[in-house]
């Protein structure tokens, strides 16, 4: 009997403290309470005060980190002190996030930055102060790892098939489409396999345009995948830097990192 009472107080505390959340013409209101006022531009929504005063802007982030993994957040900023800009996760009330309730919700249900007062400026400013950290899940924590490993190999593909880590030559393609050289993607379905091998002519792995798939000489396999938006994603055709990519990452010993190609001015034939 206690449990099931301890559960009954329980729901109907919920339901007691339950807000009723709106926003229409720009003015958002609590249980009928007029609290803020709120514009936006694009992804960017702009929060006002009552007599219109911007305090603060909320940006929707929805980026492509690696292969199929996005990552969505909120940038937020005081209007009144931009001494730095907050990277946090956010909140929506709906299955579609990045838009105006979404901007709302998060900002009086997960923020607590608006309440029904108004927009709470020392909740504001000790958000700021303490600087929270976002919750990424593993998925996302590897992606952003994979792609600083990336980031520092800086790969290109010149029109000749040759790859290139910060400038200096570390493989090359084989196989290559008719198509290659006024397409930066491999979008020729080929019988023929796309092959990579290293700077010393090491097989390093292969391509399948049929299937999209990548095989190193090892037997790891990966689809490529592309994703469209932040809530859908499929096979696209991949570019040839994106397959040598991603086979650094399969194959640790295909490129190894190192610093940038300076060009030496006092060298032979530079005067």
């Amino acid at each position: 009997m206690k449990k099931y009472l301890i559960i009954l107080f329980t729901v109907l505390g919920v339901l007691f403290n339950a807000q009723n959340i709106k926003t229409k013409r720009g003015i958002v209101t609590i249980d009928g309470i007029h609290v803020a006022k709120i514009s936006n531009k694009s992804d960017e929504y702009i929060f006002m005060d009552l007599k219109e005063t911007p305090i603060y802007t909320m940006e929707f982030v929805d980026k492509s980190i690696v292969d199929s993994v996005r990552d969505s957040y909120i940038k937020l900023n005081r209007i009144y002190n931009k001494d730095k800009t907050l990277e946090l996760d956010y909140i929506s009330p709906s299955a579609f996030s990045g838009e105006e309730k979404s901007a709302v919700y998060t900002s009086i249900k997960s923020l607590k930055i608006i309440d029904n007062k108004g927009i709470n400026i020392k909740n504001l400013d000790e958000l700021f102060s303490k600087t929270p950290k976002r919750n990424l899940d593993a998925k996302t924590k590897e992606a952003y790892s994979i792609r600083s490993k990336i980031d520092k190999l800086n790969i290109t593909v010149n029109n000749v098939g040759e790859i290139l880590s910060n400038g200096r030559p570390v493989g090359y393609f084989t196989n290559l489409p008719v198509s290659f050289g006024s397409e930066d993607t491999v979008m020729d379905k080929t019988f023929v396999d796309i092959e990579i091998y290293d700077a010393n002519s090491k097989y390093i792995g292969r391509y399948i345009t049929t299937t999209k798939q990548l095989k190193t000489a090892g037997g790891k396999t990966f689809t490529l995948y592309r994703e469209m938006s932040g809530r859908a994603s499929i096979l696209k055709f991949p570019t040839y830097k994106a397959i040598a990519e991603r086979l650094a990452i399969m194959d640790p010993n295909f490129i190894k990192p190192q610093g940038k190609v300076v060009a030496d001015s006092c060298s032979e034939g530079w005067y």
